[in-house]
């Protein structure tokens, strides 16, 4: 059965020293681009404009074979705007990605699937947030929160909904500026806490520290991988990680085997420009 992933789609405007290019971007349109790509069907559930931007963006999905469930997107389709000329890249955010939202009237159906993933979602939108736990009430939940500068308008809500969301989480991924942004408490005890609260597993992910496991029976951690090419882009990284273990999970894989292959997946992606993931070559390099 397909992986139903719901969340954001854009245009990632990319800006350096020597100009800009557009890509096709958006957490949850890499997720269910990567789980694709990893053999794993997915259906992706995005506000999608009838516009060139998002003809890109219905293009790319097809041809990684990803069904696309588009809502309406009266302000057309949403770009991120990232200025990468001092290295990481720094957000801002058209008016239509600001005020996304997802109408769930009409595509209720689209949520009866036993695993759903959810990726830059506006947590901090009660009525949205209220309708997505409606539509996904039973389901096997797996989500990245994604919070961003720019477009996070309401931290604590932000914070609130997804604790209330807590005991429905099966994997729930959280980096290190994601806690910052939400709870400024060190990643490792937001981490016990939403395990305490009733998460399956919690996977916090720490940049060139690597990521780590957390659950009930305790803590598996995997260091980055190196690899002898040099890293062109670290903007993939948290989506192949998290699309990684999606499939993982949905193999019934354990954590040792699930993470050390989602920490080899990451450190190839940053190794080409863009948010698609890409599996190391066999053999190592």
């Amino acid at each position: 059965m397909s992986i139903v992933v719901v969340g954001d789609a854009l245009i990632d405007e990319m800006r350096d020293g020597q100009g800009s290019q557009d890509a096709p971007g958006g957490s949850a349109l890499n997720v269910a681009a990567g789980l694709a790509i990893l053999g794993v069907p997915s259906t992706l559930v995005a506000m999608i404009g009838d516009d060139i931007d998002g003809r890109t963006l219905r293009d790319h999905l097809t041809g990684y074979g990803v069904e696309v469930v588009s809502s309406p997107a009266p302000l057309g389709t949403g770009r991120a705007i990232s200025d990468r000329s001092n290295g990481e890249p720094s957000y801002s955010f058209n008016p239509a990605q600001v005020q996304r939202s997802i109408d769930f009237s009409t595509i209720g159906h689209v949520f009866d699937a036993d695993l759903i993933a959810v990726s830059g979602f506006p947590f901090d939108n009660q009525g949205q947030f209220d309708l997505l736990r409606w539509v996904t009430a039973g389901s096997t939940l797996l989500v990245d929160p994604n919070p961003r500068q720019g477009l996070l308008v309401h931290p604590r809500l932000f914070a609130q909904n997804l604790e209330a969301l807590a005991p429905s989480i099966a994997v729930l991924k959280l980096g290190d500026d994601d806690v910052r942004l939400l709870w400024d408490e060190p990643l490792s005890v937001v981490a016990r806490r939403f395990v305490t609260a009733g998460t399956g597993a919690v996977l916090a992910t720490e940049g060139a520290r690597g990521a780590t496991i957390h659950s009930l029976s305790g803590e598996v951690h995997r260091e980055i991988v190196e690899l002898p090419t040099p890293i062109v882009d670290t903007m993939g990284a948290g989506d192949a990680t998290f699309s990684a273990v999606i499939a993982g999970y949905r193999e019934n894989l354990d954590w040792h085997a699930i993470l050390g292959s989602a920490m080899g997946i990451a450190a190839e992606t940053i190794r080409h420009h863009g948010g698609t993931l890409r599996v190391p070559q066999q053999g190592g390099r």
